[in-house]
C-alpha cells in the first residue's frame, strides 16, 4: 500500500471540516483547512504506529456537494 486517501467534506451548516480515511476506521474534524490537515496527520500517526505498515502518502480528496434545481 503506497497511499491512504482521506475524504474531506465541509460542514456548511456548522462550519469546519470532517475527514475520513477510506477503508479505515479513521475520522477527524477541524475548524479550518490548516487544522484538518494537522488532525489528519495526527490520526494517521496514531493509527499507523510502529507495529503496522504505514502508507508512504496521505492524499486528501476534497468533496464538494452541490445541488442543482431540476
Amino acid at each position: 500500500m503506497t497511499e491512504i486517501i482521506f475524504e474531506v467534506t465541509e460542514d456548511e451548516a456548522d462550519g469546519g471540516y470532517s475527514a475520513s480515511g477510506l477503508g479505515y476506521g479513521l475520522h477527524t474534524e477541524g475548524e479550518s483547512l490548516k487544522e484538518i490537515r494537522h488532525n489528519v496527520k495526527e490520526a494517521f500517526d496514531y493509527y499507523f504506529d510502529e507495529t503496522v505498515t504505514r502508507p508512504k502518502l496521505i492524499r486528501l480528496l476534497f468533496v464538494r456537494d452541490e445541488v442543482l434545481e431540476a
